[in-house]
């Protein structure tokens, strides 16, 4: 097993596999240090067993001011939700790179206090740890099973409900006059827009209802869940086509990304607006890679308190 590291990336070889693992600094060397330990007599494809879900701790960010929204953010594999609580203290953001929990360490030495703040309130919760298929069976924070960063994967349906409905449960309690939303980076983003898929044909991937009134669905550096079936599982639901015209999401994706390709992105953005989604708009960042930079926090700023209607504040 080696591990070779760069500015930006850490990558793990394993039985002669390249992983891109996305963490950085010391939570590389902790991953590294616990696969050591981990015997390879144990390492699975990550599904071949089921255990109940056991999420983490959910970190939550009180609005300033008059509360008017709440988003639920999700991390990105192997990341947890104080990291973007964090970060979501204050927007926008100084001039620092943002990617998981050790830059976002870096990025609390640098915040500034004089930045105007929005009305909502965040919640960041932490997803359950399991096997990863990714990493060889390894468990890490996850929100599903994926053996690939991309829509070209199976589909984990199974982690994929319960994480969506986890996001949902967590926002089914706020008042009914606050406008609800979803947003997650990396995988995070991909659990977002598996939700807003839910949220237009009215139900999980197991049939079950979904029942939350979504406003606004932002992903950053993710990438679409079965899309490979959406096309199909609206045909003939005027209420699907309806609803995915009125969903307001931001895309954002940096084309140097060599985590998430740029692509995969950019094809989810393509299967999003040919099923009906009009309200889309799909940022690309040049040269960026698998973080987020003060001009992409900005564009979240900014279309939140546009599609929201935040008052008081002005995109």
């Amino acid at each position: 097993m080696v591990i070779n590291r760069d500015s930006e990336n850490q990558f793990l070889f394993i039985a002669g596999t390249q992983l891109n693992i996305e963490t950085s600094g010391f939570g590389s060397v902790i991953i590294l240090l616990l696969i050591m330990s981990y015997s390879s007599t144990t390492m699975g494809s990550g599904s071949q067993s089921r255990r109940p879900f056991e999420f983490g701790r959910t970190h939550v960010v009180r609005p300033k001011g008059k509360h008017q929204a709440t988003i639920v953010w999700l991390h990105g594999l192997s990341d947890k939700g104080s990291s973007w609580s964090q970060l979501l203290e204050t927007l926008p953001l100084p001039n620092v790179r943002i990617s998981t929990f050790a830059s976002i360490c870096v990025l609390m030495q640098h915040l500034s206090t004089g930045y105007p703040s929005l009305p909502i309130k965040w919640i960041c919760p932490t997803a359950p740890t399991r096997p990863v298929a990714i990493f060889g069976g390894y468990p890490c924070t996850a929100w599903f099973d994926v053996g690939d960063l991309s829509e070209d994967g199976p589909d984990d349906l199974e982690g994929l409900d319960a994480s969506a409905a986890h996001v949902a449960n967590l926002l089914s309690t706020e008042p009914a006059d606050i406008k609800l939303g979803i947003g997650g980076f990396s995988m995070g983003a991909a659990i977002a827009l598996y939700s807003a898929t839910c949220r237009i044909l009215g139900q999980y991937g197991n049939g079950n209802p979904y029942s939350v009134n979504l406003s606004a669905i932002v992903g950053l550096s993710g990438w679409l869940p079965c899309s490979r079936t959406l096309k199909s599982r609206m045909e003939g639901s005027r209420e699907a086509t309806r609803r995915a015209a009125s969903l307001p999401i931001l895309l954002c994706h940096g084309s140097g990304d060599d985590v998430v390709a740029y692509k995969h992105g950019e094809r989810s953005a393509q299967t999003l607006n040919s099923v009906g989604f009009r309200d889309l708009t799909f940022r690309c960042y040049n040269g960026v890679g698998h973080y987020t930079v003060p001009e992409e926090m900005d564009e979240v700023r900014n279309w939140l308190t546009a599609r929201l209607e935040l008052e008081g504040l002005r995109a």
